[in-house]
């Protein structure tokens, strides 16, 4: 057994931020390099409480950094505050126990609503993601080069972006909203209940994925991030088998054409659900602002996606001639996109480059396929996106999970079905 981790969580960075402890704000200023805090200039700045019950409000956090629902709130953290120099911005980072962490972060990630198998589930999987993050020894993959000139740009993010704190309080970790979120006792109870237990996979914790909505099919995880094969990571259907294992696909979603009829299809799945009881479990009020993502449709005029797409990749391809997948994953996600222009033609990815360059925000998912509308000329008047699923779908599809609850899974359950041949394992 290992004692409870204490963690580094990246909360906000600004070239000012204001924040306060019971009720007085004080105010830390970017200042020629360093952080002006009243008359001084520092390096940094550590607050710790002085008693177990402390805490700190920090004024104009930024949620749901770049989608469409983007906005500010002030949240309220336990643990202490640090303030750091960070890219000529002060960064504020919260020290927490893991513990502690994973309350808000399945208070934050879904509603209080949701059902206590769901939210077991999902504290052992948060855990696990969080302290597989903090091993040192675990190996990065190899990233490919990024050039300007290159005509290929083959790009993914992930914790490792991450300096100055284990990880970041977004999506592009796991949502952290401090104690503002933690309302219900289901959640409290949840990592009571799990309190230590991790997936693991080979004798190590298990880099546990999950995302909203897989859209029927489980993606592996080296088509989103590094060349790396995690077995518990692997293909298969959102649905029922004999032993609640993944049933076959059948087909290889990776062919061109069979990934368009599975696009148009709308199979059974778990995640292939309606009932607003169930959705309300995951999605938050500001989450629910996205709807129809099992399977959805995005059209493009020629004019808004050639100034959508020089916007947000900086490249300037002319006229839009085609949109053309190169390469899928298993779950149908294009991972390789060559986009010709009239002027420049260059092939993007990994997915979440794709869905970044093609939508003003995130597009929902990068398994779409691409229906031209004709013009009176060579150039397409416009494109059709269409599209299944809401996220990256490596590991745990967190609607498809509720719906699991709902009908009354265990949590243990829910885990074999989403991390095939992991195992459950209390660590501390």
């Amino acid at each position: 057994m290992i004692a409870q981790p204490v963690i580094s969580v990246g909360i906000v960075s600004g070239k000012k931020l204001v924040f306060s402890f019971k009720g007085t704000d004080y105010e830390a200023v970017f200042e020629n390099g360093r952080i002006r805090f009243g008359e001084s200039l520092l390096d940094f700045l550590f607050f710790s409480p002085e008693q177990t019950g402390g805490s700190f409000i920090l004024k104009d956090v930024v949620i749901g950094v770049n989608f469409h629902w983007e906005r500010k709130e002030d949240q309220r953290f336990k643990g202490a505050l640090k303030i750091i120099v960070e890219e000529e911005k002060l960064t504020a980072i919260n020290f927490i126990n893991v513990e502690d962490y994973l309350v808000s972060v399945i208070s934050s990630e879904m509603s209080p609503t949701a059902s206590l198998e769901f939210l077991k589930a999902h504290a052992v999987i948060s855990r696990s993601w969080v302290l597989s993050q903090l091993d040192k020894t675990k190996p990065e993959p190899v990233r490919p080069l990024d050039s300007p000139d290159s005509d290929e740009r083959i790009v993914w993010w992930d914790h490792d972006d991450h300096v100055n704190f284990d990880v970041c309080a977004d999506d592009h970790c796991q949502r952290y909203e401090g104690l503002m979120k933690v309302t219900s006792e289901t959640a409290r109870k949840a990592v009571e209940e799990t309190s230590g237990e991790v997936l693991v996979y080979g004798g190590s914790v298990c880099d546990a994925r999950f995302s909203k909505c897989c859209g029927g099919a489980l993606e592996e995880f080296k088509y989103c991030w590094g060349d790396v094969d995690y077995p518990y990571l692997s293909k298969g259907l959102d649905r029922a088998s004999g032993e609640g294992d993944f049933c076959s696909a059948g087909v290889d979603l990776r062919e061109e054409e069979n990934a368009v009829k599975w696009i148009d299809s709308k199979p059974e799945s778990f995640c292939k659900t309606s009932n607003r009881k169930i959705l309300g479990q995951v999605l938050n009020d500001y989450d629910q602002e996205t709807a129809d993502f099992y399977r959805w449709k995005v059209e493009y005029s020629q004019k808004e996606l050639a100034a959508l797409i020089r916007e947000k990749s900086g490249v300037d391809y002319g006229d839009i001639i085609d949109l053309i997948p190169l390469a899928r994953g298993t779950s149908g996600r294009i991972w390789k996109l060559r986009i010709v222009g009239s002027k420049a033609t260059k092939v993007i990815g990994k997915e979440l480059e794709i869905r970044r360059t093609l939508s003003k925000s995130h597009l929902y998912s990068s398994a779409f396929y691409v229906e031209k509308i004709r013009g009176g000329s060579d150039v397409p008047a416009g494109f059709v996106l269409h599209g299944a699923g809401w996220g990256h779908g490596v590991g745990l599809c967190q609607i498809g999970a509720a719906v699991m609850g709902a009908e009354g899974y265990a949590y243990d359950h829910i885990l074999k079905h989403y991390y095939r041949g992991a195992e459950i394992e209390k660590r501390y």
